[in-house]
């Protein structure tokens, strides 16, 4: 079953009013992995996410950005520097960035069997129908900036800062069947993996923390998730 996926970071002797610049050393490290320099979106929620975020902003990143100064405010230091403008202890900071990972499509206009089981299939169709094609498709990642207020001082469990990589499901392909996790799909999974290794150790390596924990949603390590689904078809 697929889990969210996060990166919990914490900062030796940190001092809430260092999280702006905390952020943007973070988000470089992710601009640098990923090749995508700006942010897609910022979001500023006050006391918990239950409630309205006081502050939201969606950056157009085309073509025009390059060329158009209105679009300049989707650079990370620029972003950051707005949202954090009004820097308030019960707040969070989110900042949405996107990376290309390996995603598998199956042909939708293959016949489900569950659904038509009477279905008549040409074999060598089945054959061809069921190798998933592989793309880089954008994938949203949210990095969060927590005060000491916000959520009951929850950065001791979510961290000064924590990454949102959303669902696992690029680093286990759960949506595709065992019988499909063929050499290819495993090599684009291993190219995934090799992403989100490399972001979080640049983190660690650039970025001056004392500690970090990669955690799953529902407490089951990713690593131990990865294994077992190789072991399956192995």
């Amino acid at each position: 079953m697929a889990d969210q996926l996060y990166l919990s970071l914490w900062f030796p002797n940190f001092r809430f009013d260092t999280l702006p610049a905390t952020m943007v050393s973070v988000m470089r490290q992710f601009a640098l992995i990923s090749g995508e320099k700006r942010v897609a979106a910022a979001s500023v929620y006050p006391i918990s996410f239950t409630e309205a975020p006081t502050y939201q902003r969606i950056y157009v990143n085309d073509d025009r950005a390059e060329e158009n100064q209105d679009t300049s405010g989707s650079i990370i230091e620029n972003a950051v520097a707005e949202a954090t403008e009004q820097l308030h202890d019960d707040m969070a900071y989110e900042f949405e960035m996107r990376w290309k990972l390996w995603s598998p499509e199956v042909d939708p206009n293959y016949p489900n069997p569950d659904i038509d089981p009477d279905s008549d299939i040409d074999p060598e169709y089945q054959s061809t129908a069921l190798d998933p094609l592989w793309k880089l498709q954008l994938s949203t990642v949210r990095i969060l900036g927590f005060g000491p207020k916000f959520d009951d001082a929850s950065f001791d469990q979510n961290g000064h800062i924590r990454v949102d990589f959303g669902l696992d499901t690029p680093w286990l392909a759960e949506t595709l069947e065992d019988e499909q996790l063929d050499a290819a799909a495993t090599k684009h999974i291993q190219q995934n993996v090799e992403m989100l290794l490399a972001f979080t150790l640049s983190v660690e390596k650039n970025c001056g923390i004392s500690s970090r924990l990669l955690w799953t949603e529902s407490g089951e390590p990713l690593a131990q998730k990865l294994i077992d689904r190789l072991q399956r078809v192995n």
